[in-house]
């Protein structure tokens, strides 16, 4: 083998050891911090279109593009529970004089 062949195979290596890595880290540790997974998708972001569940067996609208998957309307397509925006109104006690 020469150099030019060992150089792309080291290269290659390196890439898959580091999608490797990367898999391993995204699957110990969510990038989104401390929210949890969606429980409506389980975390993948995608929920079954409209479309294939009450269609006759064909897939295809303009929400999923054909593949028979939409983005989850319970997290917006993220896979992790997004917080509700609150207001919340502190008003102090009433103290006689």
């Amino acid at each position: 083998m020469g150099p030019m062949v060992l150089s792309q195979l080291a290269t290659g290596l390196s890439v898959l050891a580091g999608a490797v890595l990367v898999k391993s880290f995204i699957d110990n540790k969510p990038m989104a911090g401390s929210f949890i997974r969606c429980p409506t998708c389980n975390g993948t972001g995608r929920v079954t279109c409209f479309c294939s569940r009450w269609s006759d067996r064909d897939l295809g609208c303009r929400t999923c593009s054909g593949s028979g998957r939409m983005a989850c309307t319970s997290c917006g397509g993220t896979g992790t529970g997004r917080p509700l925006p609150a207001r919340i109104i502190v008003r102090s006690p009433n103290r006689p004089s």
